[in-house]
This record gives C-alpha cells, structure tokens and sequence, in this order.
C-alpha cells in the first residue's frame, strides 16, 4: 500500500484525486497512458492511502476540490500540480508545463473554472474509483 512509495524511492511522485470525480478519474488514466516510464503513483482521497497523504502532509481539504500531486516531499496543487505532471508526461504533452512561468492566480482561475464545475459537465460517480488489475499496481492501494 502506502510503504510502496518508500520502497520505490523518494522520487516517486503521488497523484491524489478525487475518486468520485468522473473527469479526476479519466485524468488518471490520461496520465496512465502518456506515462511509459512509469513515474506516477496514484491514491484516491478517499481511499486510506490517500488518507495517510493527506495527514502526512497536511493536505487538508485542498485534496477535495484540486489535484495534488507530491514529489520530493513536496505537495503542488492546482495548476502548479497539473503542469508538472504535463511535464513528466510523452511529447508533446509535457510542452504545458511552460505555462509554470504565468503568475499563479492566472493560471488558477483557468484551473478553478473547471475544477468549480467538474461535476455539473463530467457528472460524480456513486462509489469511488477502482483500477482495474492491469493498473491496480500503480495504486497505493492497489
């Protein structure tokens, strides 16, 4: 479960979403996809992995309106998050993580128009994410 992070090394980073957001979770296997090299870890906020990243890192309920990404013992949100998965990911998807130079609040209120509204135009799933047994490795409660 969680150890799993500490057994692969410090330089794993940890994507926490939101496991009932139907648009966190195609986001996840967005990243799954454009990832060979494998450097993502996943945890839904729910789940008790997720939980303990949450309390680990006083996350807080940051975790419950943004993705949070944790990397180095460091914890990024919001676009900060976005854009520095965008820049481990395959070409030409890692080009986004130019956009890090715009002033955070700019870049935030782009994040926040979707992330006020993820629900109302990608809907809420009534039971949290699970990953399927080709994935479920890349949970930290897989």
């Amino acid at each position: 479960m969680y150890d799993r992070m500490k057994d692969q090394g410090k330089d794993n980073s940890i994507v926490l979403f939101d496991g009932f957001c139907n648009f966190c979770s195609r986001s996840v296997w967005f990243i799954i996809r454009r990832d060979p090299g494998r450097k993502f870890l996943f945890a839904a906020s729910q789940s008790p992995g997720g939980q303990k990243l949450i309390r680990e890192y006083a996350i807080g309920e940051m975790a419950d309106h943004s993705i949070v990404l944790v990397r180095g013992g460091r914890v990024f949100s919001k676009s900060g998050a976005a854009l520095r998965i965008a820049g481990q990911l395959r070409f030409p998807w890692s080009l986004f993580q130019a956009f890090i130079i715009l002033p955070p609040g700019l870049r935030d209120f782009f994040y926040g128009l979707i992330a006020r509204n993820r629900y109302r135009l990608y809907g809420k799933r009534d039971e949290c994410f699970l990953p399927g047994p080709e994935i479920r490795e890349r949970f930290l409660d897989g």
